[in-house]
């Protein structure tokens, strides 16, 4: 039988359950990072099983995310192929599409079936990146002399004009307040700072994450950043920081204010939706409460990508 079945953003969730199981902790969750095959990275699921997990699984929708190319395209293909759950993609401004490339963002908010919905500036081409993680190498600055780099500027007005979300990146703490106080001047509405607690370089502390949040700006909590810090000696330039570190600031800053991504896909990791269940069972022994474990998982999601907001499970 299908178990605790819902409409949510006109899609049905569902998770093929028996009369005597408990419904799924997953049931309308939203995953805001997921990689996935064809990548130019080793990968344990192609999208499309990706997609079908999480369907089976009853969560709402996932952001899928790509260092080196769009992935509106593969999202749009993944909803046909997967019907029955929202499948968003977007563009990183890394390299290999020219950084901070305006174009890029236009050509990609066109794309068949308009999935592309979420902007990432640079990640493994960020600046705090490049400088925490091993030889020199070119990168993307976003910020110079304290100010947005003026590409920027276009790539604002782009996001605002489509309602897009704009995510920081692997910016520095610093970086992201700058970025942030000026997109919302550029009219960006939807603003995700990208596991803030766990940038390379420069993690956000307590008083910088509660200007994010009174700025308006959600913020990412990072399973893989969990899988990291339980490492003796994490790699350079990986990111890092623990479940009782989320747990905290969502008790202390606000749930309202956070959200919960996977970043799963890497060989020798759990999958995503055994990571996004592990994540919300662990954020649940810290003393996040339900209510708020319903706010970081299903609803500041929900409202971030422009979907309709169901309370509870």
């Amino acid at each position: 039988m299908l178990f605790g079945a819902g409409l949510l953003g006109g899609l049905t969730y569902a998770a093929e359950k028996t009369a005597d199981t408990p419904p799924d902790v997953l049931n309308g969750a939203i995953d805001f990072q997921c990689n996935s095959d064809p990548d130019a990275m080793d990968r344990t699921v192609n999208v499309f099983q990706l997609v079908r997990e999480a369907k089976a699984a009853g969560m709402r929708a996932l952001v899928i995310k790509n260092h080196y190319v769009p992935t509106a395209d593969r999202a749009q293909m993944a909803m046909e192929e997967v019907p029955g759950i929202e499948v968003f993609g977007g563009i990183v401004l890394n390299r290999s599409v020219g950084g901070l490339n305006a174009e890029a963002v236009r050509e990609m908010v066109k794309f068949t079936g308009h999935r592309g919905k979420v902007v990432w500036l640079p990640t493994m081409d960020a600046e705090a990146q490049v400088r925490a993680s091993g030889p020199p190498r070119p990168f993307v600055s976003v910020v110079k002399d304290g100010k947005p780099v003026p590409e920027l500027a276009e790539i604002f007005q782009i996001i605002a004009e489509n309602d897009l979300v704009l995510v920081t990146g692997r910016c520095t703490a610093a970086e992201s307040l700058i970025i942030i106080d000026a997109a919302k001047k550029a009219g960006v509405k939807r603003i995700l700072v990208m596991h803030a607690q766990a940038v390379p370089l420069d993690p956000a502390t307590d008083e910088q994450l509660k200007q994010m949040a009174d700025a308006g700006a959600i913020i990412e909590c990072l399973w893989y950043a969990n899988l990291d810090a339980s490492k003796t000696t994490p790699a350079p330039g990986k990111v890092t920081s623990t479940v009782a570190d989320y747990a905290r600031v969502i008790k202390s800053i606000g749930a309202e204010h956070f959200l919960l991504s996977t970043d799963m896909g890497q060989p020798g990791h759990p999958s995503h939706t055994e990571a996004m269940r592990t994540f919300i069972a662990a954020l649940k022994q810290n003393g996040v409460s339900d209510h708020d474990i319903d706010l970081v998982a299903r609803q500041n999601p929900a409202r971030l990508l422009g979907l309709p907001v169901v309370e509870g499970k």
